[in-house]
């Protein structure tokens, strides 16, 4: 399986930055993982509607040139659907099963994601109802990813 992991901003934290390693390091028995980033649009603080909608465009535009056609899109939102870590494993075992090689998740920037991304989603994950910093949930989702497949190989794994 192909996974790309498509995401606004540049991450800064080295901590963050080591801990995604690590994790895509333990992937690669599993998946091929690329973790991509597309730049955020620069945005004063206090946005209008129109100028968040704009923002979120133009980032969409940029994480949509990163998806292939063949690919199956997951994208991170707040009203996504909540799965259990076993019910994410099924899930990526029913893709792979069923000829979904590709898998994108896609994690939006600040303002979230732009109506042409939320459309182009094949599914919408919600880690909680609580908000995450999107750098943040990089290390969440990857670490996520791993656990699906030690799952779906039913391999140990710390609880």
């Amino acid at each position: 399986m192909k996974i790309t992991i498509v995401t606004v901003g540049k991450l800064k934290e080295k901590y963050l930055k080591q801990g995604i390693a690590e994790y895509v390091k333990r992937l690669g028995p599993y998946a091929k993982v690329d973790v991509v980033e597309v730049p955020d649009e620069k945005a004063p603080e206090n946005l209008s509607e129109a100028q968040m909608v704009e923002v979120k465009q133009k980032e969409g535009e940029r994480i949509l040139s990163k998806i292939s056609q063949d690919t199956y899109v997951i994208t991170l939102e707040i009203e996504g659907k909540q799965l259990t870590s076993e019910k994410l494993a099924k899930k990526m075992d029913e893709l792979a099963t069923y000829g979904k090689s590709k898998v994108a998740f896609v994690i939006g920037g600040s303002l979230g994601l732009s109506n042409e991304v939320l459309e182009r989603s094949d599914f919408g994950l919600s880690f909680s109802n609580m908000t995450f910093p999107h750098q943040l949930m990089r290390l969440m989702l990857v670490e996520q990813v791993y656990r699906a497949f030690k799952i779906i190989r039913n391999e140990p794994y710390h609880k």
